[in-house]
Parts: C-alpha cells; sequence; structure tokens
C-alpha cells in the first residue's frame, strides 16, 4: 500500500463495500521460485470476515492447498495518470492516483461437495447486479454438464485477518490543485477515469 497515511481508511465499511462492488481481483500464495497469482472473481461477506473464490482444479493455487495457507488479495479500482501541469501550481512532479484494497488472511480449500453452494452464492450476488434481467441459475444447467464443470473447477474460502486500503486521490494537494486535476484527468491515461475524476473531486471520508 502507500506508505502516505493520508491514503489510508481508518474504518473499513467503505472498503468492504468497494471489494464487493469490484468483485474481481488478484488472489497471492507464496511459492518457489516465486509467487503463484490468480485473477478471480471474489464475493466478499459484509461483515468482511470471509471470502468466496473458486479456482480451476488445475490452477498451482488449487494444487498447493493441501493444507490451509497465508494469502493476499488485491482488489483495484480506478486509476489514473496526473500530470503536473493539471494542478496550475509550480513545482510539482507527475504522480498516478487510484484505489486499491489488500486482504490479508488464511485460504482453505473447503470440501468438493461445497462447489455447488459456492458457485450458486456466488452467481446469485453477480446476476442481481443485472436486474431487471432473469437470473441465470445452476438449475438451467443440463444435471450431466454441470456435474462436470463442478469437477474442473474447486471451493476456496479466506477467512479475512486484516484489511488494508489506499485511496489516493490528491488530498495531499491543496483543493484547487486537486480540482484542477480531477477535471483535467477525463482525458487521461488510465482505468475509468470518470469515476476517479469524481473520487478526486469529492474524497471520501477516510
Amino acid at each position: 500500500m502507500h506508505p502516505n497515511p493520508v491514503f489510508h481508511s481508518k474504518e473499513h465499511a467503505k472498503d468492504i463495500a468497494f471489494v464487493r462492488d469490484r468483485a474481481f481481483g488478484t488472489l497471492v500464495i507464496n511459492a518457489e521460485p516465486v509467487p503463484h497469482i490468480a485473477h478471480v472473481p471474489v464475493l466478499m461477506s459484509e461483515d468482511g470476515a470471509e471470502v468466496l473464490i473458486h479456482l480451476v482444479r488445475s490452477n498451482p493455487i488449487a494444487r498447493a492447498l493441501k493444507a490451509s495457507l497465508p494469502a493476499r488479495i488485491a482488489v483495484a479500482g480506478p486509476d489514473g495518470y496526473i500530470s503536473p501541469d493539471w494542478y496550475g501550481v509550480a513545482d510539482q512532479v507527475p504522480t498516478w492516483n487510484y484505489v486499491a484494497v489488500q486482504i490479508t488472511g488464511t485460504l482453505e480449500r473447503l470440501p468438493q461437495e461445497e462447489m455447488r453452494r459456492v458457485l450458486d452464492t456466488q452467481s446469485a450476488f453477480y446476476e442481481e447486479r443485472l436486474a431487471p434481467k432473469a437470473p441465470w441459475t445452476t438449475g438451467k444447467m443440463t444435471p450431466e454438464v454441470l456435474e462436470k464443470m463442478m469437477r474442473m473447477i474447486v471451493p476456496c474460502r479466506m477467512t479475512v485477518s486484516d484489511i488494508a486500503a489506499t485511496w489516493k486521490l490528491g488530498q495531499n494537494k491543496d483543493e484547487s490543485a486537486r480540482l484542477g486535476a480531477a477535471e483535467a484527468l477525463t482525458s487521461g491515461i488510465g482505468t475509468d477515469l470518470g469515476a476517479l475524476s469524481a473520487l478526486m473531486a469529492q474524497p471520501p471520508a477516510l
């Protein structure tokens, strides 16, 4: 996370809501010679105590889960390059503003018979956000095809021990400089620049 505490959350309700809304992250565990990484849909509980994920059975992390392991999930939000020219004041340097939450905890592989429950729980949460579309459910699948698919993926749960978040939105700048950068950012370089611009214009309380 960014070392400047001005960008760090003190309360995590906002961070949990961000993770639940973003619903996708990068899972990392220690390994040799380099860490194992997987990009996965995530479903964090409302209290932030646990995260449900599933992995393809052949994924190196799934194969490593013979016992529970320490792990981290990084969930990235909007980000963008900030040109010093946008501040309207002298002696500034380039930077990159962004939102990111890191979830640390213990990752375990659940019993395979839990796979249907995990998939149903995840898909119901995601499908609800597509309303008024009628939700997809596993009940729409041919039983034989569903059973085959269930054998290809494994259910996992992270028990969360720590949440750390960076909301780097120019809070360390004068308001006029921050607002100038927020306005210019909409045609800049990055991801979801409109959302980042809005956050910079009105940074949430941390």
